[in-house]
C-alpha cells in the first residue's frame, strides 16, 4: 500500500500535463500511486495519460465515458487509491521539488493527522512568481496538531481541496465527495476541515498553482458562477446535521456573504444582465441562514436591494478616485513644501562634524558603514553620526543610543541638508542634492565578480528593472569609493565612470575577519558566542552555504543543492547554516524547503541574522556558487569551496569579470556528488586547499590588515594622516588576466 494516492483530472490540458505528471514521478519521494482520470478530454490528454501509465507502473489511468467536471472526476478516481494518504493534483499545476518527502516527514513527525495544510505559491503566465500572502498562518499554528475551533484562522487559508492531504481512512468514514458544479471546492473543503479531529501544517511551498492567462473555468463570464448558492446550500446543510457544529453556522453565513459579494465584484464572472439575479439570490440566501449575530458593516448592503448595492459600489469608485487624486494632490504640495524647507536649510553652513549614515536601502546599523560608524564613536567622538532608517519599523530594532531620522521625514531633510559627510554601500535617493562642499563615501557591498551598473548594458536580462542612467547620475555624488583591492578598483572605476577617487582603505566590516584570523580580542572568541545564540553545538564543524541569485530565472531564486540530503551527508557532527542573498529573503525560496527543515532542526536558517560577519565568524568552511561574500570570508583563511555546477549559465547570463572557477580560493565541485566526496574525503581543508586560498587572499584581500574602519575615520572624515599599517599587505599580481584595463 503507497503513503500517497495522487488523484490527477484531466480535461482539455495537453500542453500543461506532462510537466504536471514529471514534477510527481520525479519526486525524491517514490512510495506513491497517480490516479489520472481522463474527463473525456477531446485533445491528447487521454493517449498521454497512457504513454506515461505504460512505463511507469506507479500510474494508473480512468477513461471516463463521458465528460463529467471536475468534481465527479475526482470522485472517480476516489475509490481506485489504495494510499495512506490523498492528494488531489489539478492537471495544470505541479508540484514542486521534494514536496512530497517534506509532506510525508511532517506527517510522521505530527503522528499522521486527519488533514495537512500545506502553502503554495501562485505561478504566473508572463514568469512571476507569488506566495501565498497568507503562509504565516501555517508556521503560527504551531507544531503540535489542532482542530478548526482551536486554531480557526486556519479557514482563512484559500478554501481548495489541493493544498492538503487527506488521510484517506478519515474521508471514507465521513463519506466525503465532491458536488457537480464550479467551486466544488467549498462544500468539501469546509467539512473535511470542520470534522477533522486531527489538523498539522507545513510551512513549505509543495505547489506551483498555475495562474493561466486564459482557460481558468473561474475567471469565465457565465451563469455557472451561480452555482456558489447550492454549494453553500450543502456546507449549511452538513453543518445542520451535526449538531456539534452548530456554533460554525455564525463564521459560514459571513463567509458566504463575503464570498458571493466578492464574485458579484469582480469584472469578469457575471455576465451584466445576471448580476442582479445573483445579488437577490445571494441576498435572500443571507436572510435564510442569519444567525443572531450582529452583521458585519461590510455585509450589510446585503440586507437592502440591488439598487442600493449599485450605488454603493459607484460611491465607494468614486471615493476611490478622490483618494487617490488626493494623494496626487498633497504630494505634490507636500513636494513644494520640502523644496522649500530643503532651500532654506541649504542656505545655512554645512556642519563639518555631521555624518549622515545609511545601509542596505535604510536598514539599519549594517555593513561597512555601520564599521565605519563604530570607529568614528570610538576615535573620534566629535563626530555626530546620524543612520538614515526606512520606517519605525526598523527604527525599534536599532541599538540603543543610536540617533536616527526616518527616510524623508523633516528630520531627514534637516540633517542632509546640512551634513559634512554622507557614508553608504547603497546609493541615496535621486531626491537627495548634493551641496558643495559635503563629502560623500561609497563603501559598495564587497568585491564584484558579477557585472555591475554600466557593464549590465550588454546583459538585458541581468539589468531588467534597473534603470543604469540613474544608478550613474546617483554615483556622480560621489566622492570616495572604498576599495578592498586592485581589482575592485578596476571594477569600480568601469562600472561607474563617474568623478569619484578610489580609496584603498580595505573594507571596514572586514576588520572584525581580520582579527579573527589573526587571534586578536574580542574577534577571536566572537564566533562561539554567535554558534551559542543560534544554537550550534560548540564542536560541531558549522558549514555556510550561502548561494547567490541567478538572473536566468525570474526571481532569482533556483535550488542548486537538496539542503536535507546534504546536512544528512555531512554528519551528526556537522550543522550546515543557511544564509540566502538578502535579495531572496522574503520571495518564495524560503517556503520552497528551508523554512521547514530550520523549523526540524535539520538545517540553521542564517538569513535574517543582521550583521553577515556575525554567521561567517561562526562557520568552519564556506560553501557559495557565485556570491561576494567569499571575497570577504577569505579574509578568515578557512576553507572555501565553490559549487559551481551552472556556472557557464550564470556567467552567460549577469557576466562576470574573471572566471572563479579557474581562480578559485578553494576546490571546485560542478555536480553535488562532487560537493559531498570533498566533504567525505576531507578534501575540503586539505592542503591544496589551502595553497589555492592563499593565492585568492593575495590578490583579494590586498588592503585589509584591521584598521580599515580607522582608516576611513581618519583620513576621510578628519583629514588626518594614517598611522603605518598593522602588516604589509601589498597586492599580489593576478593569476590570469582579468577581462579589465586599467583607466
Amino acid at each position: 500500500m503507497p503513503r500517497f494516492s495522487i488523484i490527477v483530472p484531466c480535461f482539455k490540458v495537453q500542453g500543461f500535463l506532462r510537466e504536471c505528471l514529471d514534477s510527481v514521478l520525479e519526486q525524491s519521494y517514490r512510495d506513491l500511486e497517480v490516479i489520472a482520470v481522463d474527463d473525456r478530454s477531446p485533445d491528447g490528454c487521454g493517449a498521454i495519460l497512457d504513454e506515461y501509465a505504460a512505463r511507469d507502473a506507479r500510474v494508473r489511468v480512468l477513461h471516463l465515458p463521458e465528460n463529467v467536471g471536475l468534481g465527479r472526476a475526482r470522485n472517480a478516481g476516489l475509490p481506485h487509491a489504495s494510499g495512506d494518504y490523498l492528494l488531489f493534483l489539478d492537471s495544470d499545476d505541479t508540484l514542486t521539488p521534494g514536496a512530497l518527502r517534506a509532506t510525508a516527514d511532517r506527517l510522521a513527525e505530527s503522528g499522521d493527522p486527519d488533514v495537512l495544510v500545506f502553502d503554495y505559491a501562485r505561478t504566473y503566465w508572463w514568469g512571476g512568481t507569488r506566495r501565498n500572502a497568507l503562509a504565516h498562518v501555517l508556521a503560527d499554528c504551531g507544531d503540535e496538531t489542532f482542530t478548526a475551533a482551536e486554531h480557526p484562522e486556519i479557514l482563512d487559508l484559500l478554501m481548495v481541496v489541493w493544498n492538503k492531504a487527506y488521510r484517506r481512512d478519515f474521508v471514507e468514514r465521513n463519506d466525503f465527495r465532491f458536488p457537480p458544479g464550479y467551486y466544488e471546492d467549498t462544500p468539501w473543503t469546509f467539512p473535511v476541515m470542520l470534522s477533522a479531529e486531527r489538523i498539522a501544517t507545513l510551512d513549505r511551498i509543495c505547489l506551483n498553482y498555475r495562474q493561466r492567462r486564459q482557460g481558468n473555468i473561474l475567471s469565465t463570464t457565465s451563469r455557472k458562477h451561480f452555482d456558489i448558492h447550492d454549494q453553500y446550500e450543502r456546507v449549511f446543510a452538513f453543518v445542520g446535521s451535526r449538531p456539534e457544529l452548530a456554533d460554525w453556522r455564525p463564521y459560514l453565513h459571513r463567509k458566504m456573504g463575503e464570498h458571493c459579494l466578492d464574485i458579484l465584484a469582480k469584472p469578469d464572472r457575471l455576465p451584466a444582465s445576471d448580476k442582479a439575479e445573483f445579488f437577490r439570490r445571494t441576498a435572500e440566501m443571507f436572510r435564510t441562514h442569519r444567525t443572531d449575530e450582529p452583521v458585519p458593516a461590510e455585509l450589510r448592503v446585503l440586507e437592502g436591494g440591488y439598487a442600493a448595492y449599485r450605488v454603493r459600489r459607484l460611491a465607494e469608485r468614486a471615493g476611490r478616485e478622490l483618494a487617490r487624486r488626493g494623494v496626487q494632490a498633497r504630494g505634490a504640495a507636500g513636494a513644494r513644501v520640502r523644496r522649500g524647507l530643503t532651500a532654506v536649510q541649504a542656505r545655512r553652513p554645512l556642519d563639518p562634524h555631521l555624518v549622515v549614515y545609511s545601509a542596505f536601502s535604510h536598514r539599519g546599523v549594517l555593513g561597512d558603514p555601520a564599521a565605519v560608524y563604530r570607529k568614528a564613536r570610538e576615535i573620534a567622538p566629535q563626530l555626530r553620526g546620524v543612520w538614515v532608517v526606512r520606517d519605525e519599523e526598523t527604527a525599534a530594532r536599532l541599538p540603543d543610543g543610536v540617533e536616527h531620522v526616518l527616510l524623508d521625514s523633516p528630520a531627514y531633510r534637516r540633517v542632509t541638508a546640512r551634513a559634512g559627510f554622507f557614508v553608504n554601500n547603497v546609493n541615496w535617493p535621486g531626491t537627495l542634492v548634493k551641496r558643495p562642499g559635503s563629502v560623500h563615501v561609497h563603501t559598495h557591498q564587497g568585491t564584484p565578480l558579477k557585472y555591475m551598473a554600466a557593464d549590465l548594458l550588454d546583459k538585458p536580462g541581468a539589468r531588467y528593472g534597473v534603470d543604469v542612467p540613474q544608478m550613474l547620475r546617483r554615483a556622480d555624488r560621489w566622492d570616495h569609493s572604498l576599495v578592498a583591492n586592485l581589482h575592485s578598483e578596476l571594477v569600480w572605476e568601469r562600472a561607474y565612470p563617474c568623478h569619484f577617487a578610489s580609496a584603498r582603505t580595505g573594507s571596514p566590516r572586514n576588520d572584525v575577519l581580520v582579527d579573527a584570523a589573526a587571534g586578536r580580542a574580542p574577534a577571536a572568541g566572537a564566533g562561539a558566542a554567535v554558534r551559542a545564540r543560534l544554537g550550534i553545538p560548540a564542536d560541531h564543524t558549522v558549514v555556510l552555504y550561502a548561494p547567490t541569485r541567478r538572473e536566468y530565472r525570474r526571481g532569482g531564486h533556483v535550488d542548486r543543492i537538496d539542503l536535507a540530503r546534504f546536512a544528512a551527508d555531512l554528519g551528526e557532527d556537522h550543522t550546515l547554516v543557511v544564509r540566502l542573498h538578502p535579495s531572496l529573503a522574503t520571495g518564495p525560496a524560503r517556503g520552497m524547503g528551508l523554512a521547514d527543515l530550520h523549523r526540524r532542526g535539520i538545517v540553521v536558517d542564517a538569513t535574517d541574522e543582521p550583521h553577515v560577519e556575525d554567521v561567517m565568524l561562526a562557520s568552519d568552511v564556506l560553501v557559495t556558487d557565485y556570491s561576494a561574500l567569499m571575497f570577504d570570508y577569505a579574509n578568515l583563511d578557512r576553507p572555501i569551496v565553490v559549487h559551481a555546477d551552472d556556472w557557464n549559465a550564470f556567467a552567460a547570463s549577469r557576466g562576470a569579470y574573471f572566471d572563479i572557477t579557474a581562480e578559485a580560493p578553494g576546490h571546485v565541485s560542478r555536480s553535488y556528488r562532487e560537493l559531498a566526496w570533498l566533504f567525505a574525503s576531507g578534501g575540503w581543508r586539505d592542503a591544496e586547499s589551502a595553497r589555492l586560498r592563499a593565492g585568492f587572499r593575495k590578490r583579494f584581500c590586498a588592503f585589509d590588515d584591521g584598521r580599515a574602519a580607522e582608516r576611513v575615520v581618519r583620513t576621510l572624515l578628519l583629514g588626518e594622516p594614517m598611522p603605518e599599517r598593522l602588516s604589509a599587505r601589498v597586492p599580489g599580481p593576478a593569476t590570469a588576466p582579468d577581462v579589465l584595463a586599467s583607466t
